[in-house]
């Protein structure tokens, strides 16, 4: 695991003023807010779609970034919350669309309250594989 560096606090930043901006606490349809710096230096934010089949903010965020013509990707993470104070770990799902676009992004998770970075790969020691 790694350090962060003040570019990290800006990602998270970014994360969290996109669900500051598009929280719902009404119907919870926007709970979680992702930023993913590129490494060119470009940020994408996202936030979770609530639906029966939704989307988690990782996944809006990077397919933002695809669509925008991104594939290297430097940095991911991910806030809950109104104010987005709380740092969060990918789901499962996620967590393999990490390891299948982007295995040695770095993702920002919480270690014992500490904030550190560790690469999306070793996240999900055991992908699902069609090898």
């Amino acid at each position: 695991m790694q350090d962060l560096k003040k570019e990290d606090y800006d990602l998270i930043e970014a994360a969290q003023k996109a669900i500051r901006l598009n929280y719902d606490a009404k119907h919870d349809n926007h709970t979680v807010g992702a930023a993913v710096r590129c490494k060119n230096g470009k940020i994408y934010v996202g936030v979770n779609l609530y639906s029966l089949h939704g989307a988690c903010a990782e996944q809006v965020a990077i397919g933002t970034a695809i669509t925008n013509g991104e594939r290297d990707f430097d940095v991911i993470v991910a806030v809950r919350g109104a104010d987005g104070k709380e740092i969060i770990s990918p789901c499962g799902n996620c967590r393999q669309i990490l390891h299948d676009y982007m295995p040695e992004c770095k993702v920002i998770v919480s270690a014992l309250g500490e904030l550190k970075k560790i690469n999306a790969k070793d996240l999900l020691p055991f992908p699902y594989s069609v090898e």
